[in-house]
């Protein structure tokens, strides 16, 4: 992973960081790799998604768990320079900075990410469309719905999940969005 966080531009590692201690302290749902997979790559640097996910796996576990152990800027750091010697230099400052800034901030947040360990909701998307014809079939006509549901997963990872529906198949979701809505105005 070490020679992956040489490639990524400072600036771009930094908003790494700062994502991933934004999801620690529950401010937004997840990191979204792709995202900045995409700008990296824009920017002319080959990384794939799933290096940076990686990447960022490693160190949502390294402020986790430095959070968890109460760790100051340079007991962080130190344990960094004596048990990683290939991070390169300008990961390190990006790591002291962003913990010096915000490392105190993720103590408390940690404590409660401990009891949740499932996904968060983030987005949701739909559209209609209908099926005209196939290469088996000359006119189907068939409308359906396709959804896009956004989920971060327990690490922050935000992924999209697709499927389509029949009419009657969404008639009976949107009932049991109804239900879920009426039982929350009790609460």
């Amino acid at each position: 992973a070490a020679n992956k966080i040489n490639l990524i531009p400072q600036d771009f590692f930094a908003e790494l960081c700062e994502q991933i201690i934004h999801h620690l302290n529950h401010k937004i749902p997840g990191v979204n790799t792709a995202e900045l997979c995409q700008r990296i790559q824009t920017s002319g640097i080959e990384i794939n998604i799933g290096d940076l996910a990686k990447i960022a796996n490693i160190l949502s576990f390294l402020f986790s768990t430095a959070a968890r152990n109460n760790l100051s800027t340079e007991e962080l750091v130190t344990t960094l320079g004596s048990a990683v010697s290939t991070l390169p230099k300008h990961a390190l400052q990006v790591i002291r900075h962003v913990w010096n800034e915000q490392g105190k901030s993720i103590s408390a947040a940690e404590d409660a990410r401990n009891v949740a360990t499932v996904g968060q909701f983030v987005d949701m998307k739909w559209k209609l469309g209908v099926a005209m014809s196939s290469d088996t079939c000359r006119s189907l006509k068939y409308p359906y719905v396709t959804v896009t549901l956004t989920v971060a997963d327990p690490s922050g990872q935000i992924t999209d999940k697709s499927f389509e529906m029949t009419i009657p198949q969404f008639k009976n979701f949107f009932r049991q969005f109804k239900e879920m809505a009426s039982v929350l105005e009790t609460v």
